[in-house]
Formats: C-alpha cells, structure tokens, sequence
C-alpha cells in the first residue's frame, strides 16, 4: 500500500516532488487508506496520480480487514481533488455477493459526487481470481469468509475465477453505471478521447469480454500502453512530453493480449 504508512516513512512525498521534476514519468500512489493528510502540500505539477482500490462498503467493512472505510476513503479522495491531484480508481476485485448490484451502484454515485470526471485518469475492472492453492490459505486463515462460495472455475491463466456469466453480468452492470454518470455511451479505449472520458480498462480478461462488455480491445500490451500515454496527452495539455507513437509502441516484444 503506498501510503498506510506514509505519516512515518514520508517516501510518497519525497517521490512525488521527484516525479514532479520528471519530463518522461508518471507516478501512481495506490492505496485502501485514508492517509493522505501528509502529501495534500506537495508540488506536484499533476505528475503523481493518487489511486484507490474501491468496493462497495459490506465488502470493505467484511473483507478487507483493517483499511480505511468507504466513508473515511471518500473523504481522502475529496481532499486530494481539492489539491488538484489526478486520481484513479480500481474496482479490481470485484466481489459477487448477495447485492453486490446495489453495492457497486453505491458506491459509484458516492464517488461520482466527488470527484469530477476530468481529473478521473482511469478506472480498472475485474474479478475476484486467485491461485487454486489459495483456497485452502482462505480457509484456513478465514473460514467464516463468503468469498470461496460462489462458483469458480480454473481459467487458461491457471487461476480460479468466477464462471463467465457472472464476470460478464458484473462488468454490463458496472459499464451501464458508468455511462449514466460519465453521459457517454461508447466507453472503448481504443475510440474517441474527451476530458469527460477516463480510460476504462479490464485487468486479465480475454479479448472477448473486452468486445462484449467495452465494444472493442487493444490488439497487444503494447497498444495498451499507448492508449494510456495518449489518453494523458489529449486529457492534460502539457503533461505528456512526446507525443507517443503507436509504431514504437508495438516494436516492443509484448504478448497480445
């Protein structure tokens, strides 16, 4: 977590006014925590994105021991819009449970209220997925956890994952909740830009869930990585030092996806 600890270490601060000076970087700061009282005065030239992983608040209050509560986030978030810090979100993993639909849409209007869509530089989706080992870690660590109870399967990547229905039922669901805040219906990464427009991405899902759920997919890692850059460089004038080529992207030696 880059900063459960930050009111003793102070590295996050010192990274950030380094990244500040950087021409060629961005620093992401990710965390379930609302500590974030010592970096509100840093100069940070909006180099250093502050993110945080989100779920739904029955998910953090019975899972996610011993980190800060939905409430206590939020107010973490308004705190760093204030300072005009760009943020992003991570609704990875999400959790299937009884009411998780009510859930996510909570927890979206909760954040939405906040923090305006502009300083929004992306949103990650995906779900609860494990190594098959883990299983028997979570029982034997948690056994009174809800999460081992719905059905999962062994995926191509070796690890156990909801069966598709569910993982797709979650992310339409998600994807319709966005667009009603956004007010944008085509959320794919691989189409037009605006400043309204976080980048939305899945995290280890397959092409096809990519085109059912987002309308389409970057054809590698590489085009991935480029979609960000570019993403940045629309969004904030200035920010971005180069204007990212697509060619050099792809020469790198990445896996499709």
């Amino acid at each position: 977590d880059s900063l459960a600890l930050e009111n003793l270490t102070h590295q996050a601060k010192q990274l950030i006014e380094s990244f500040a000076k950087l021409p060629n970087a961005i620093l992401e700061l990710r965390t379930k925590s609302d500590n974030v009282d010592p970096i509100l005065d840093c100069d940070h030239k909006q180099k250093t994105v502050v993110a945080w992983s989100m779920n739904p608040k029955t998910i953090i209050d019975t899972q996610e021991h011993r980190t800060a509560t939905l409430d206590q986030r939020l107010a973490a978030i308004k705190k760093v819009v204030n300072k005009g810090y760009l943020t992003a979100f991570h609704f990875d993993p999400m959790i299937y449970y009884e009411g998780w639909e009510d859930g996510y849409t909570d927890v979206l209007d909760k954040l939405f209220a906040i923090v305006p869509a502009k300083q929004i530089t992306w949103i990650s989706i995906g779900s609860l997925r494990f190594n098959p080992e883990m299983k028997q870690k979570m029982q034997a660590n948690f056994p009174k956890t809800s999460l081992k109870q719905p059905e999962m399967v062994l995926g191509p990547d070796k690890k156990m994952r909801y069966i598709k229905p569910i993982r797709k039922k979650m992310y339409t669901h998600f994807m319709t909740e966005l667009k009603r805040h956004l007010g944008i219906d085509d959320l794919s990464p691989t189409t037009t830009i605006s400043p309204e427009k976080p980048l939305i991405y899945f995290c280890m899902e397959r092409w096809d869930v990519w085109d059912e759920c987002l309308g389409d997919h970057p054809r590698s890692v590489g085009h991935l990585d480029y979609l960000f850059t570019k993403s940045l460089e629309e969004r904030y004038p200035g920010l971005v030092h180069q204007s990212p080529e697509l060619t050099q992207y792809e020469k790198e030696q990445y896996s499709n996806l």
